[in-house]
């Protein structure tokens, strides 16, 4: 086996043979007239054969023509809704190529995982971009740049990952300031826990810009907090907490996030008529009004104080029958002595005390007698108590507005390493960010589910074969077994028939 001293398109193997050559012909030039001097340059050029061998298999095969870039054959949409008033995209290289099939303009800040490809602006690697937190008394996890175990394409398909078990993350980056007032915000993400997790966050953070980075840590003010959250079987849900007056608010539905092993799309939409929507996989799991489904504000009416519910008010559907009457052989015990009971022939009653036979349950008792019920003539139905307009109730038509949206981070726990975060987008457009998820993230889910299907059955013939190689074994085994029984039977013959003489 020849290995390589040489890197491809030096050009250094092709010198050394060159030199090897000249060195010949002077050695030939210099021994020629004599018999020792033949001998030598045959011993010299058989050296020299040799040598070039060598060379040969040293010098690697030129390099292979470097592939052509690939681009993601997205279908083609209206350029204008990449017109947007604020964008900023963290994506593989699928996600760069897509942007540049959109065309997309505005005024837009993009920061890429990854910075394989050609992109729409010059980028740096993505750990010079994004800012580790130092935060004291916490033990940091690293990400890593990763596709995973599985995948559709291996340098496309690059996020971050959590690398260390039972680790906190948190990573965040700034970009240009932005409100969303009188527009829409759209948060998208793509997690995937290939680890099948047991209990860890897979969620993003949006921040202002009083942001520290390197002091984040899980009490830092946040505006917005949108992702998956797994914590064994009964935690497999999405947040989505939104920061309103110096509280965080939880979302009063339950929604389920997936829990399987391959890469899905997280989106939340915000209104400007202060609605919202989320969706996983670009189909829409809940939605509704902000003010209805998170405590925002207090209720719009409160009871009335002064009022109470009158005493004569009589609020029972049903009363006892006054004509109905216990009957008098009702009321048995509920245990009675066993009948079929007799005292021991060893009982002695001035040691033992007086002898009483044990209880059983009686056949006759009937329990607690009741009277049977009949409709109450004189039920009202239920009280309601009487609303008023809360006072302190005001209305805020811009629950949906962020004055100053600058940094998305991840401030992390988890037990168990793996996921892998990418195509995180901010924007505007709905549209824009469902195009983006069909055309980026299908192809990565299509291509890993494909690619798992062929390791799992790959995994299963591995195992088959093993599992066959076993039994073959024991079958070896059991013949030996077998041989070394017979020998022994064979010798025990000779023994007896020896006695036996």
């Amino acid at each position: 086996m020849c290995l390589s001293a040489f890197s491809a398109g030096t050009g250094e193997g092709e010198k050394w043979r060159k030199k090897e050559r000249k060195d010949e012909k002077r050695s030939i030039a210099k021994d020629r007239g004599s018999d020792t001097q033949t001998e030598r340059r045959k011993s010299l050029l058989m050296a020299v054969a040799a040598a070039r061998h060598l060379a040969t298999c040293l010098s690697p095969p030129p390099p292979p023509p470097p592939p052509p870039h690939r681009r993601h054959d997205a279908t083609q949409i209206d350029s204008s809704i990449c017109n947007l008033d604020f964008f900023f995209c963290v994506s593989s290289g699928r996600g760069r190529d897509w942007m540049e099939e959109k065309n997309c303009k505005g005024n837009r800040s993009l920061m890429f995982a990854d910075d394989n490809g050609s992109t729409i602006i010059r980028l740096h690697s993505w750990e010079k971009n994004w800012v580790y937190s130092e935060h004291p008394g916490k033990e940091f996890g690293k990400f890593v740049s990763s596709y995973g175990k599985f995948w559709n394409d291996q340098e496309n398909d690059k996020g971050i990952q959590t690398s260390q078990d039972a680790r906190f993350y948190a990573l965040s980056k700034k970009f240009t300031p932005f409100s969303n007032k009188d527009k829409t915000l759209v948060i998208q993400f793509t997690v995937k826990h290939e680890q099948n997790i047991d209990c860890g966050g897979g969620y993003v953070k949006v921040f202002d810009c009083s942001l520290d980075q390197k002091d984040m840590h899980g009490e830092s003010p946040y505006q917005i907090m949108f992702g998956p959250d797994i914590c064994g079987p009964g935690t497999k849900k999405v947040h989505v907490i939104f920061s309103y007056k110096e509280k965080n608010l939880l979302i009063n539905k339950d929604i389920r996030c997936k829990d399987d092993i391959y890469t899905h799309l997280y989106t939340l939409i915000v209104k400007p008529d202060n609605t919202y929507q989320v969706l996983i996989d670009n189909e829409e799991v809940e939605s509704g009004e902000l003010e209805a489904d998170w405590s925002f504000l207090p209720p719009k009416k409160v009871k009335d104080p002064s009022q109470t519910k009158p005493a004569d008010w009589d609020d029972k559907p049903s009363i006892d029958d006054p004509n109905d009457k216990k009957p008098e052989d009702w009321d048995k015990p509920e245990h009675v002595p066993d009948p079929e009971a007799t005292k021991p022939e060893d009982w002695d009653d001035e040691m033992d005390g007086e002898w009483e036979a044990p209880m059983i349950d009686n056949p006759d008792y009937k329990g607690e007698w009741k009277p049977k019920q009949i409709d109450n003539p004189n039920y009202k139905g239920p009280w309601i108590h009487p609303e008023i307009d809360n006072p302190e109730y005001t209305p805020d038509p811009e629950l949906y507005k962020r004055d100053e949206i600058c940094a998305i981070g991840f401030d992390l726990w988890q037990v168990k390493s793996g996921t892998i975060f990418d195509n995180v987008l901010i924007t505007d457009d709905p549209e824009v960010a469902r195009k983006f998820g069909e055309d980026v993230w299908k192809p990565t889910l299509e291509g890993e589910k494909k690619m798992k299907e062929s390791q799992d059955e790959e995994e299963r013939k591995r195992r088959d074969l093993e599992a066959k190689e076993n039994e073959d074994n024991k079958e070896d085994e059991d013949d030996e077994d077998a041989d070394e029984e017979e020998h022994t039977h064979s010798d025990n013959d000779v023994s007896i028939m020896i006695l036996c003489t």
